[in-house]
């Protein structure tokens, strides 16, 4: 990460991995906007809960569709959750994928520890200083929000690639980081459940530093989610993210217009499921096949076909 055309690269990369499938998805679901507003509040009048704000169905602007084709919607908090998508996370991780290679260059000037408590420090003072202005995300979606669940990561893959790893001192500084009180819903469950992931996945990359059972168990589990099936998930956890709400909520709308309070909830839920799953996962493996793996072939294409001319002109120096 030292050098700016593997900047540019890594860019180029994780930009392809993710634009062209969202971008699809982003007009299909403006598209159906209006349609989703109404099934939205169906299930709202249901349950007894306020109406979704209309905009985040029903804005088609081309201030929010540009910004949203920018990935700049997540540093704007009127637009940052303002389509039927849940794509509020894919700008706040395009924040982080454009300062990845800055932390990367501390984390050599320093080491990860140090590295995290600067970042995390700075993410808290503009956390701060938005709440001194009354600066309010309906979501997390700008990164210093969330910098310290990026961090947790960082120093999962900083501890893997140490010589002389340190796992307690990365897993207490990770378990720290996690319970810092801002970016999302707070309480004493939410923290109970953000320290337990953290640990988890310490200890499933880590198992082979765990003794007794506790290792025996953290290696079955870590072998079982790397088979073929898991591994398939992963591929297609994309698309199954941004095709869920739009499959689920014209579901569930039909489901309760047709049977209201007749059926249980359980039973309302179980049809929900039936339907809804194996609908998002044919359409998520349709998406990956036509969208998702073109589009990151691309990316590839771009980096092999580009990357050679654009290296030694950013390489050059201003005196030369």
């Amino acid at each position: 990460m030292a050098r700016p055309e593997t900047w540019l690269k890594f860019w180029t990369r994780r930009y392809f991995r993710i634009a062209p499938l969202f971008y699809v998805m982003l007009f299909l679901a403006l598209a159906l906007g209006p349609y989703l507003y109404d099934r939205r509040i169906i299930i709202d009048d249901f349950l007894s809960r306020s109406h979704q704000a209309p905009e985040r169905y029903l804005d088609g602007s081309l201030k929010n569709i540009v910004a949203h084709l920018t990935f700049l919607f997540g540093l704007v908090p009127n637009l940052a959750y303002r389509t039927p998508l849940p794509d509020w996370s894919l700008g706040l991780e395009m924040q982080f994928y454009a300062v990845f290679p800055a932390v990367m260059l501390l984390v050599r000037r320093l080491d990860w520890i140090r590295s995290a408590l600067v970042v995390a420090a700075a993410g808290c003072v503009i956390v701060f200083a938005m709440r001194l202005l009354s600066i309010h995300f309906p979501m997390p979606s700008f990164l210093p929000l969330k910098i310290q669940i990026f961090l947790c990561g960082m120093l999962l893959a900083g501890v893997v690639h140490q010589s002389r790893p340190r796992p307690f001192l990365y897993l207490a500084l990770a378990m720290l980081l996690a319970a810092l009180p801002f970016g999302g819903d707070q309480g004493l469950g939410k923290l109970l459940v953000r320290e337990a992931l953290v640990a988890g996945f310490f200890a499933l990359v880590l198992y082979r530093m765990l003794p007794g059972r506790a290792g025996m168990l953290a290696r079955a589990i870590a072998v079982t989610l790397s088979n073929r099936f898991f591994h398939l998930m992963g591929e297609l956890s994309f698309s199954i993210y941004l095709i869920h709400l739009l499959v689920l909520q014209p579901v569930a709308a039909f489901v309760i217009s047709e049977f209201g309070h007749e059926l249980s909830a359980p039973l309302r839920f179980a049809i929900v499921v039936a339907v809804v799953l194996p609908t998002v996962t044919l359409l998520s493996w349709i998406t990956y096949t036509l969208i998702e793996v073109p589009g990151q072939k691309a990316g590839r294409f771009v980096v092999q076909r580009f990357g050679r001319k654009i290296a030694p002109v950013l390489e050059k120096t201003p005196a030369e």
